[in-house]
């Protein structure tokens, strides 16, 4: 008579406000409209090199020209901009931002701690952290790209248009970076249930 093995009960899914997941879903979508539309604007005067620059190639492009890409990515700005603002609001209202961002005990835990999870929760909150001025310098520089006139004192806070097309296009790989990290750290702490948690 064979024996088989015990089965363990798979562990359950971890359980996410619906707000949350809403907030990652726009997230993602608005992401990614950018990011294709944004490559578009880039094709049509390349921020290194001038027009004679490198391009991307076409099959990451949204908006078919230089007009069409403009459309897209603002609107996707704006999505993403109401976006933050209310994610800001939700996590401020249910206090959740005490335990979102990094603080002293956290530094400690990185200088002296043994505990590798503990660790890692101290990683994902210095990441969390670090992205925000770089989200806002993303929404600022893309502002003062939008209505150069009315926001021409943006352009001025980075020396010249030129800085300010730099400090944008430098915003995009630091923030997919990011994504990549919090994505990484996310599947170390929780596993694959706690990533799937978060949209589904």
């Amino acid at each position: 008579m064979e024996l088989s093995e015990p089965k363990f009960p798979s562990k359950p899914r971890p359980k996410q406000a619906i707000l949350a997941k809403i907030f990652h879903w726009n997230n993602l979508i608005a992401l990614l409209l950018m990011l294709t539309s944004g490559l578009q604007i880039y094709n049509a005067n390349p921020v290194f090199g001038g027009r004679e620059g490198w391009h991307f190639p076409d099959l990451f492009l949204l908006g078919g020209w230089l007009a069409g890409g403009r459309h897209f990515h603002f609107a996707a700005m704006w999505l993403f901009g109401l976006n933050l603002l209310f994610y800001g609001i939700y996590i401020a209202v249910t206090r959740r931002w005490l335990h979102r961002f990094f603080s002293n005990s956290d530094r400690l835990v990185l200088l002296k701690g043994q505990n590798q999870k503990r660790k890692n929760y101290a990683l994902h909150r210095l990441a969390y952290t670090l992205i925000i001025p770089v989200l806002l310098i993303a929404l600022l520089t893309g502002l003062g790209m939008y209505k150069p006139v009315q926001f021409h004192w943006i352009a001025d806070l980075f020396g010249s248009w030129q800085g300010l097309r730099v400090a944008h296009f430098i915003s995009v790989p630091t923030f997919v970076i990011f994504s990549i990290i919090h994505s990484l750290l996310g599947l170390k702490v929780g596993g694959k249930r706690l990533t799937e948690s978060m949209f589904w």
